[in-house]
């Protein structure tokens, strides 16, 4: 006996399979970012790189933590960008602190006493003049303690080492000088290096025997 065959039924979507598939997959919905704030913080990124790697020789020749703290400072200032008054006025306050830093911190010295601490001190034509008058330690009366021509020389270059540093970056550059950093980048491309090297010299005819704050003797 002929068993009766099934009868079926087939159903066809007009649905593509391409749709099915995209409609399987999760939703992602559109990022919000802004177009152009990527591009922005690669580019700030990228500059201080730049000039990090451009003047890290020139750092040796100021007080520590000088640098840092204008690499520090700097980015809450510049902001988002736009070179205001406001934040324009605060990168010379910056550039004018951190400038007379380097040149006062070359003029001080220091001595390890017989209790074992380190005082602190101006270098005077006289010897040197401790922060805290009065100590019961004796103050060496040592010919390196009195104020040379070599400090003047020290202090200036490390001015200039912090300018040519300072100016490396286009932020400041932007800001202080609005609508020359065409040229601003072309000056700094070189700027930089010659001034390591004239500085380089100068270290070396008159080397440094400073213990000062934050100058290291070479």
């Amino acid at each position: 006996m002929d068993t009766p065959e099934g009868i079926g039924i087939k159903i066809y979507d007009t649905t593509p399979q391409d749709d099915i598939e995209s409609s399987s997959l999760p939703y992602h919905p559109p990022s919000t970012a802004v177009p152009g704030q990527g591009r922005k913080r690669r580019a700030v990124a990228k500059g201080v790189q730049k000039t990090l790697s451009k003047t890290s020789m020139l750092a040796n020749f100021l007080p520590t933590g000088t640098l840092l703290t204008f690499e520090m400072v700097l980015p809450s200032i510049y902001g988002n960008g736009e070179c205001s008054p406001v934040s324009t006025t605060m990168m010379h306050v910056l550039l004018g602190l951190c400038s007379l830093s380097c040149f006062f911190f070359h003029f001080t010295d220091s001595f390890r006493g017989p209790d074992g601490k380190v005082y602190y001190g101006f270098v005077t034509t006289k010897g040197l003049a401790v922060f805290k008058p009065g100590l019961d330690v004796e103050v060496p009366k040592d010919e390196r303690y009195k104020l040379g021509v070599t400090d003047f020389v020290h202090a200036l270059m490390s001015v200039l080492v912090f300018t040519a540093i300072a100016f490396s970056d286009h932020r400041i550059t932007d800001c202080v000088f609005p609508g020359h950093e065409k040229a601003m980048d072309e000056v700094m491309e070189s700027f930089p290096l010659m001034v390591g090297i004239v500085c380089s010299g100068l270290f070396l005819v008159f080397p440094n025997t400073r213990y000062g704050i934050g100058c290291m003797a070479t």
